[in-house]
């Protein structure tokens, strides 16, 4: 959890705060997310969801659609010395990576978004949290 303001340089490297490092293993996962952002996983968590998403019948349409979506674009990666990974270009053009980059922990994952697009995504959703929680937790769940 967490969340950290690193730029993209002109190569497609980011930091990738310390925090996260340990967690993330020495390779882990790089990948087209939902809502335009990147998704990380380590490579066990990586190893979960790919074995939950060959559950889904691939004669059902929108399970081939996803799987194409999710795995054409993963990568496996490493950090370099100071901390840096190389984002593929065709990844840094779907989360439209131009400069600042926000980059949370969000369970299982962590999430790199373009700054802009994080702001648009926080000041849409922020008013409506209460009723997404309401929504989405039992009436006796204290969070």
């Amino acid at each position: 959890m967490g969340e950290f303001h690193h730029n993209i340089d002109d190569k497609g490297r980011l930091i990738i705060p310390a925090k996260f490092r340990a967690d993330l293993g020495e390779q882990f996962i790089v990948t087209r997310g939902i809502d335009s952002c990147l998704f990380v996983y380590p490579l066990a968590e990586w190893n979960n969801v790919t074995s939950k998403l060959r559950e889904i019948s691939f004669t059902k349409k929108d399970a081939r659609n996803f799987g194409r979506f999710f795995l054409s674009g993963a990568t496996e990666c490493e950090f370099d010395k100071q901390g840096r990974i190389v984002i593929p270009s065709p990844l840094i053009n779907y989360a439209s990576l131009l400069k600042e980059c926000v980059i949370i922990g969000v369970n299982d994952r962590l999430e790199i978004w373009d700054k802009s697009k994080w702001d648009e995504f926080m000041n849409t959703n922020s008013d409506n949290m209460s009723d997404i929680a309401e929504n989405l937790f039992e009436t006796n769940l204290n969070i």
